[in-house]
């Protein structure tokens, strides 16, 4: 008789999920899985709390209701499991304000091991656009440049989930295509993606699959048929 073949933990699984804040829920109730590869886009509009579900479904706030786990455990962003396996960039500058640009992707690639860190923080530069700002402080950085640093400070590291709140903000149209191309590329490498978006091209090109959220209420659809949604 053959072996019975091993079954792995999803890389994040959530359990009849509630988000939200002092026990109020902010959305609908979720479980989904995301396997290795793969990559999970929350859609919707404005207020409809995908950002709070990415924050929930990341680890970063507290859940309402359910459970969320990583790799078999409950996820923890304090853990140094975690902090080894998750990159994440929302809406908030997070910088070292005493080091340069090169320096900040410098010392986030060491931090994490990167054997090539000084390539790997010049190749990030080169990729967006920012090689000739190595040497300026985050601050003189326009708001343009100072997100896709924070971009730079999530691939310039090893991960194998990257969570992403809304990554085509303040980028142009170039810049947005070639994300969405890097993000098929470390899918393809067997890193997992979890992101929420409002561009269309991101969901289309990048989404295996989607929930969309709407009011209280969320569906899972096909990322074609929620690019449509929001593109309307």
């Amino acid at each position: 008789m053959g072996s019975t073949p091993q079954r792995h933990a999803p890389l994040l699984e959530s359990d009849a999920l509630l988000a939200g804040y002092d026990g109020t829920a902010v959305c609908g109730v979720l479980s989904v899985e995301l396997q290795s590869g793969k990559a999970l886009a929350l859609a919707g509009a404005n207020g409809s709390g995908k950002s709070t579900l990415l924050r929930t479904l990341s680890g970063r706030q507290k859940p309402v209701g359910g459970t969320v786990q990583m790799d078999g455990a409950s996820v923890d962003e304090r853990s140094l499991r975690y902090r080894r396996s998750v990159a994440a960039v929302f809406d908030d500058d997070a910088f070292f304000p005493a080091l340069t640009a090169g320096e900040h992707l410098l010392t986030t690639a060491l931090g994490h091991g990167r054997e090539d860190a000084s390539s790997a923080v010049d190749n990030e530069l080169e990729f967006f656009g920012l090689t000739s700002h190595g040497e300026a402080f985050p601050h003189s950085l326009s708001s343009g440049q100072r997100r896709r640093l924070l971009l730079a400070s999530a691939f310039v590291r090893p991960f194998t989930l990257l969570v992403l709140d809304e990554p085509e903000q303040r980028l142009d149209q170039t810049m947005r295509r070639r994300l969405a191309e890097r993000l098929v590329q470390s899918g393809t490498a067997g890193a997992g993606i979890l992101l929420a978006t409002h561009d269309p091209l991101l969901l289309s090109a990048v989404a295996d699959r989607c929930v969309l959220l709407d009011d209280d209420d969320m569906a899972f659809v096909a990322p074609e048929r929620a690019a449509e949604v929001i593109s309307g």
